[in-house]
């Protein structure tokens, strides 16, 4: 199943966000980052470790919709890299790298090693309740609200896609 920049825009849509389509594609999510190509990978690392192996268009996907939800709320946004900067030292602790250097493998034994999977996600609270809360719930709320990951779990509408009634008369895909 391929994710596709529609989708992105779609759980924007689902999740309160209005953005014009030029704004979404023509900006730079972390431009005042002294490393924004760094900070980008590694939110796509984190990604590649929690969506299923089965969709594709991932990168495009991320770029969309992460820029989406920080556009106009930099303190989000601030989250968001402290996040990340986190889960880098955390790497480099346990495995002399940044996050986005690892396997998959280790990767997603740093997310559990750190206890992420546990933690209640809280912007204000431990480093895995902060990891949690900017980057392992936004992607999966992402990605389950849109009309392609939606689908992958059998939500034919999720929140926020349009559907009908229509929608509701046809039976499940078997």
């Amino acid at each position: 199943m391929e994710l596709t920049r529609r989708d992105a825009l779609a759980a924007l849509a689902a999740s309160g966000v209005a953005v014009g389509t030029g704004a979404v594609l023509n900006g730079d999510l972390f431009a005042d980052d002294p490393e924004p190509e760094d900070r980008m990978d590694s939110l796509l690392a984190v990604a590649e470790v929690v969506y299923p192996s089965e969709v594709s268009g991932v990168e495009e996907f991320v770029r969309t919709y992460a820029l989406g939800r920080v556009e106009d709320r930099p303190d989000y946004r601030d989250g968001m890299v402290g996040a990340l900067s986190t889960l880098d030292e955390y790497a480099r602790t346990w495995h002399d790298a940044d996050f986005r250097r690892l396997d998959d493998e280790t990767r997603e034994s740093v997310l559990d090693q750190m206890g992420v999977d546990t933690a209640s996600p809280d912007p204000e609270g431990s480093d895995p309740a902060r990891v949690r809360y900017y980057l392992v719930n936004e992607l999966l709320y992402a990605l389950y609200t849109s009309p392609t990951g939606g689908e992958l779990v059998g939500i034919e509408n999720p929140q926020g896609h349009p559907g009908g009634t229509g929608s509701y008369r046809r039976g499940p895909r078997g």
